[in-house]
């Protein structure tokens, strides 16, 4: 958003106790020192790892003021929601949860509410939350997250709505992503190695919400990988919008697959990377994951349409052979390669024909698992000004029946895996039963074990003795 739009946005709530921010301050102040000490936060993140991994760091300067997590309203003096802009189910759980934020401010006049995250970098649900949720304190986008301290300083001292949502879309902040103390997990992590998007799906809001593709320096990654390898971590997740565009903003020989192999020489003991977009993934990148044990076998692949006609459509930059031949060459280099994917089901010209066209590839594939959505219109992009070619009714079959294929399949396939052994990567204690300890197999499978809490952390061969289509009942081996 520029400058004209954040005041139009001011304008609309007809109140001087608005102001914009973009100081940079990543070490408090004495105010938030002494404000933050032993008072309680909770963090909501929507969406993806992306969101995730900018939760962590706003966690982290949260941490640094001496706050304490918490995972109830209840007790809170700061509330983020770090949200997603994707498909509109998820702004609309946020106006919910704001609901319920709401309840917890009538019994604590200084909570402070905090939104970020991709929402807030349109124009409508920005003006709607000032609208309507008046208690909310701070609001900031997707590049913004060093000006929180500013922000918060500003929420604290003064009766404003403190806002900073220029876009900082040019600058990749270096050096500050090694807030390692902020992380939601001590065994895995997640890594950014590059921001934004240049592919314009006609879908898709991404490159309007996280600005254009721009890279990490590989000096400040793989120092950073080689920080959480000493800090215990047994698995780093390389994230990108489009990871096998990573340096093409540099117009370097330094490739994505170039990448992967030096994190592979780190030595941590399991790599995995999303999300490769088809027509950038190459053979380089097969090779250096056939040469590496480290990187994981297992690539999530998003297909969106098995249509070629509705691929134009999306501005998808591939074609259903491409995508197909594609996978027969990532198999001849990692035979066993799990395979996951995204799938759009009605969108705007999408027809029986091309729906059946989909169908055709999710069964000559054999996808491990496939998440299908029914297409969501985002306002502003493309996609939204087309009409639909058919009914909610259709398109609600359609979904259904590609649900159970997908089902089916995933179902097959790991019954197959009954009786053998893989190895399990142990993260948490399961949600379900307190007795099991639930991890993910080299392919990425969800497997649980009954077991101690020292397994969490480690790696262990586990036989696979029970089949729950998405996830799986083990027992260590020799155990």
């Amino acid at each position: 958003m520029d400058k004209k739009l954040i005041t139009s946005i001011l304008d609309s709530r007809k109140t001087k106790n608005s102001i914009t921010y973009k100081d940079f301050k990543l070490n408090p102040s004495d105010l938030l020192l002494s404000w933050g000490k032993n008072k309680k936060f909770v963090i909501r993140t929507y969406g993806c790892q992306a969101n995730v991994r900018d939760s962590e760091i706003i966690r982290g300067f949260l941490l640094k003021i001496g706050m304490v997590e918490s995972d109830t309203f209840n007790d809170a003096d700061f509330i983020l929601f770090n949200t997603c802009a994707v498909r509109e189910n998820a702004e609309n759980h946020l106006y919910g949860e704001l609901g319920l934020a709401k309840k917890r401010v009538r019994t604590n006049k200084d909570l402070i509410v905090a939104i970020c995250g991709c929402v807030m970098q349109e124009t409508k649900p920005v003006k709607f939350i000032l609208d309507h949720f008046k208690f909310v304190k701070i609001i900031f986008g997707t590049s913004n997250i060093p000006s929180f301290y500013s922000l918060l300083e500003a929420a604290i001292k003064d009766d404003i709505v403190a806002i900073d949502l220029e876009n900082n879309f040019d600058q990749v902040f270096e050096g500050k992503e090694d807030l390692n103390l902020s992380r939601f997990s001590k065994v895995v992590a997640y890594t950014n190695i590059m921001y934004g998007c240049d592919k314009f799906c006609s879908y898709c809001i991404v490159p309007y919400t996280r600005g254009k593709e721009r890279s990490r320096r590989k000096e400040e990654i793989i120092n950073e990988v080689e920080c959480l390898k000493r800090l215990g971590y047994k698995q780093v997740t390389l994230l990108g919008q489009n990871v096998d565009s990573y340096g093409k903003d540099f117009k370097s020989s330094y490739t994505f697959a170039s990448l992967l192999e030096d994190v592979a020489k780190t030595g941590i003991e399991r790599i995995r990377f999303t999300t490769p977009y088809p027509s950038d993934f190459d053979e380089e990148t097969f090779k250096v994951m056939k040469k590496y044990d480290n990187i994981m076998p297992s690539v999530h692949m998003p297909l969106q349409s098995g249509s070629n006609a509705v691929l134009k459509k999306m501005n998808r930059r591939y074609t259903k052979e491409e995508y197909l031949e594609l996978i027969d060459k990532l198999k001849k280099h990692i035979p066993d390669v799990a395979i996951t994917t995204d799938i759009i089901v009605g969108f705007p010209s999408e027809k029986d024909k091309d729906f059946n066209e989909t169908l055709e590839v999710v069964k000559k594939v054999k996808f491990d698992q496939a998440f299908t959505f029914i297409y969501s219109p985002r306002e502003d992009t493309p996609a939204s000004k087309l009409k639909n070619a058919s009914s909610k009714e259709e398109i609600k079959n359609r979904f259904n029946i590609l649900k159970k294929l997908v089902d089916d399949i995933a179902e097959e396939k790991a019954s197959e895996l009954v009786g053998k052994t893989c190895k399990v990567l142990f993260e948490t204690v399961s949600k379900k039963n307190k007795d099991y300890y639930s991890g993910y197999s080299e392919k990425g499978k969800l497997v649980h074990v009954r077991g101690k809490s020292d397994l969490i952390g480690s790696i262990k061969k586990v036989k696979i003795i029970e089949s729950h289509t998405y996830s799986l009942i083990g027992e260590l081996e020799n155990e």
